[in-house]
């Protein structure tokens, strides 16, 4: 297959027309953007605050953006500088790359994205595994990439585990109670990429779908494209300056029992200019087993919404037999339970 950055739109990049973005329409999203600074700081009146927004955004759209969350912008500026470096060569030197996919292509044969990805592992138990995996993949020559986005995941692996706080907070839980969930995670690092393209109108840079893993902190340039779909529509998400994107993943709203909505968005590209974003997924460990903790399942009545798994299982599900879309983990429970097939869910209504 001809690679993306080619003027002409290959027929497997071209979506059926009612997966086609509708360019006027879309107006922005009215998502809050909270800011950490009380938070982080330890005042109560502000995560007190910052918890109400964070509840009302998750349990309707489950997205919001933060600012002062503590992230130093060089680490983003140098994540920034090394992934422009890699997605500028040749084309065969980056499909050597183990990570490297030019639109997916090596799993599916229609409705490709219109992107290039580099995906790589980060355990916060072994944060060597990064620079391990670059040389391994790229040669000694990548020890400063590999050290940048090594600097960069512990920085998100941080904050994620902030945020998971503050989402604990928001439920009415024990602060620490998602913070020890997640501590030992084994995380996912993307760097996206989306060339410019002659059609804009005729694909998507990412097909609508819900992450499967449990939050994402996206970093997006200027340029803008991502998406969210709420109240019947999809919404512009403007890029804000200093703000980092968060949004809920299947495992997060399994975790809390359905409460919190797994976001659905999509990426459009645009004719005139490239855009670049940096996608940290925060998972658990992979063999740890993921449910919501006794006290919400006690305010349920014990009911379930999903039933209990590994991300492991889960990731294995994406990667062999479903391909990521609004209906992930109903498709995969239904998988792990066939005698219980659709998954009988019972969502509370507050």
């Amino acid at each position: 297959m001809a690679p993306i950055s080619h003027a002409k739109l290959p027929e497997a990049f071209v979506w059926p027309e009612r997966d086609r973005p509708a360019f006027a329409a879309g107006q922005p999203l009215n998502e809050p953007v909270i800011d950490l600074a009380g938070f982080l700081a330890g005042d109560e009146a502000s995560t007190q605050l910052a918890a109400e927004l964070v509840s009302s955004a998750c349990r309707k759209h489950g997205f919001f953006q933060v600012i002062n969350h503590g992230v130093d912008t060089e680490l983003t500026s140098a994540a920034l500088h090394h992934m422009d470096e890699f997605f500028r060569q040749p084309q065969h030197e980056k499909k050597r790359v183990r990570g490297f996919s030019d639109g997916h292509s090596h799993r599916f044969a229609s409705k490709l994205p219109w992107k290039e990805t580099l995906s790589f592992p980060f355990q916060a138990s072994d944060p060597t595994l990064v620079l391990d995996h670059f040389q391994a993949t790229m040669g000694h020559h990548s020890f400063s990439s590999g050290l940048a986005f090594k600097e960069y995941c512990e920085a998100m692996t941080e904050l994620s585990l902030n945020v998971s706080e503050l989402l604990a907070i928001s439920l009415g839980l024990e602060r620490m109670s998602f913070r020890r969930f997640f501590e030992d995670s084994s995380s996912i690092m993307r760097c996206n990429y989306y060339p410019a393209c002659e059609k804009p109108e005729l694909t998507l840079g990412t097909g609508p779908h819900c992450d499967p893993t449990s939050l994402t902190i996206l970093h997006q340039d200027h340029v803008g494209g991502l998406e969210v779909f709420a109240d019947g529509k999809w919404h512009l998400v403007s890029p804000k300056p200093a703000a980092l994107v968060i949004n809920i993943g299947d495992t997060f709203m399994a975790l809390t029992n359905g409460k919190y909505k797994s976001c659905l968005h999509r990426a459009v590209v645009k004719k005139e200019s490239e855009r670049r974003s940096l996608a940290f997924f925060l998972c658990p460990n992979k063999e740890k087993t993921v449910g919501p903790p006794e006290e919400l399942l006690r305010r349920d009545g014990w009911r379930r919404a999903y039933p209990d798994f590994t991300w492991a299982a889960l990731f294995d599900f994406t990667q062999k037999h479903y391909r990521a879309d609004t209906n992930t983990l109903d498709a995969f429970s239904s998988w792990m339970c066939p005698e219980l097939s659709p998954f009988t869910k019972q969502y509370t209504s507050s």
